[in-house]
């Protein structure tokens, strides 16, 4: 049977995410530049990577709750409308601390606004289709990692670093027309009190997925981090081989993402999260096995590295599903904001521990310390089925909150709300 084609909202969905997430690493390629410029140290410049990344962590979940009752696309409108004027301020920031501000300001927006973007993807897609959906939206966050540091690199040495907030704004005020024009009304969420609506902060199966996703992040993320140095160890370094594995990492990472959401929908969300986490686990063995080997073959190292890079970005899709079905849709885009928190935290252990280990052992450590943390985390991932596994554990002064044991949307204890076309 041949799939239904995909609506032209997703794909508005997909570049609201390539533009949030693109914002984290652009300024990365060009922080030599923005330091002489504001008068900095490189390092105080980095600085506004870090703060924009613990920002987006620590706001998702807490932003998340508050405004979860607000319908999504009302959500998204005005998030990324604060996003763009955001990226402007920086992009004509006199100062440091100026742009510093508008650096946090970006952050707080943007995780409101990739939490009601996976919320909206869920919601409208129909039934069985969520993953594929997932697995469209999450290839815009995948499609920024490896775009972002090359486009801000060029930007910033062509037109200079303000440039590259000129452009993220440029983006973001398109993708903010094509929300209004394509994306469907999903409703909020029913008025609820505060502690009913970070129920997800409770809930042991959904903090235990946000865990998975931490440990698989800090064990992907710290492979990919130092996947230079990996590769000098293997088959000798060189900028054209680090730039021919990056991009490598690209393509073959957007096909995981894709194909990981079908997946998710042919198998079940926790199914294929499992495979994922044992594909990813014994990928990076592999890498490990190849630079003990001694073969020093770049055809393998490429090899090696378009399977591993299949799995480590095949994650969110089945992730995010098992977390849904956790949650419940009364409080799903707080759960969403919280695992979103969980990969950034995760993404900032990855770079320290993996320091660590190269300063210890050496490179060639790297893709074992990170298959370590690969196999916690798919030890830790739920075995059993979703309807078997989801118990939320929390309950106000009147009674339970949540779902039942064993209930989930759409398994005829309740009725899943039907999405209207765009107004």
């Amino acid at each position: 049977m041949r799939s239904a084609a995909l609506p032209g909202w997703l794909y508005v969905l997909f570049l609201t995410l390539l533009a949030t997430a693109t914002d984290e690493f652009i300024i990365a390629g060009v922080l030599p530049v923005v330091a002489d410029d504001l008068e900095v140290s490189v390092s105080a410049a980095g600085q506004l990577v870090t703060a924009f990344a613990v920002v987006y962590a620590v706001a998702a979940p807490t932003l998340s709750a508050l405004i979860e009752r607000f319908p999504k696309r009302t959500v998204m409108v005005t998030g990324l409308v604060l996003f763009v004027l955001a990226n402007v301020a920086a992009a004509v920031a006199p100062d440091y601390w100026f742009l510093m501000a508008a650096r946090i300001g970006a952050a707080l927006c943007a995780a409101v606004v990739a939490a009601a973007v996976f919320a909206t993807a869920a919601a409208g897609a129909p039934e069985g289709a969520q993953g594929r959906y997932l697995g469209v939206v999450t290839a815009g966050m995948t499609a920024a990692l490896f775009s972002g540091v090359p486009l801000g690199s060029w930007l910033g040495g062509t037109f200079g670093w303000r440039a590259t907030f000129w452009l993220i704004a440029g983006v973001g005020a398109f993708a903010v027309v094509g929300l209004l024009v394509t994306v469907p009304a999903v409703p909020g969420g029913e008025p609820a009190p505060l502690r009913e609506r970070m129920a997800p902060l409770r809930n042991r199966a959904v903090l235990r997925l946000v865990a998975v996703t931490f440990l698989a992040a800090s064990g992907g993320l710290m492979f990919y981090t130092y996947l230079g140095a990996y590769a000098a160890e293997v088959a000798g370094g060189s900028y054209g081989l680090l730039s021919f594995l990056v991009f490598l990492v690209g393509i073959t990472g957007l096909a995981g993402a894709l194909f990981s959401g079908r997946a998710a929908d042919a198998w079940g969300p926790q199914r294929s999260l499992r495979c994922v986490l044992a594909g990813h686990a014994v990928a990076l063995a592999l890498a490990t096995g190849l630079v003990f080997s001694g073969i020093g073959s770049r055809v393998a190292l490429a090899a090696v590295i378009a399977c591993w890079a299949i799995f480590a970005w095949a994650l969110t899709p089945p992730v995010q599903g098992s977390i849904l079905a956790a949650a419940g849709p009364a409080s799903g885009m707080t759960a969403l904001s919280l695992n979103i928190s969980g990969l950034y935290l995760g993404t900032g252990v990855a770079g320290a521990a993996g320091g660590v280990v190269i300063g210890t052992y050496g490179a060639a450590y790297v893709p074992l310390a990170a298959a370590v943390l690969m196999t916690l985390s798919f030890l830790l991932a739920p075995s059993a089925s979703v309807q078997e596994a989801v118990e939320v554990d929390v309950a106000d002064e009147g009674g339970a909150v949540g779902h039942r044991k064993g209930t989930l949307p759409g398994d005829g204890a309740e009725t899943r709300r039907p999405i209207p076309a765009a107004e």
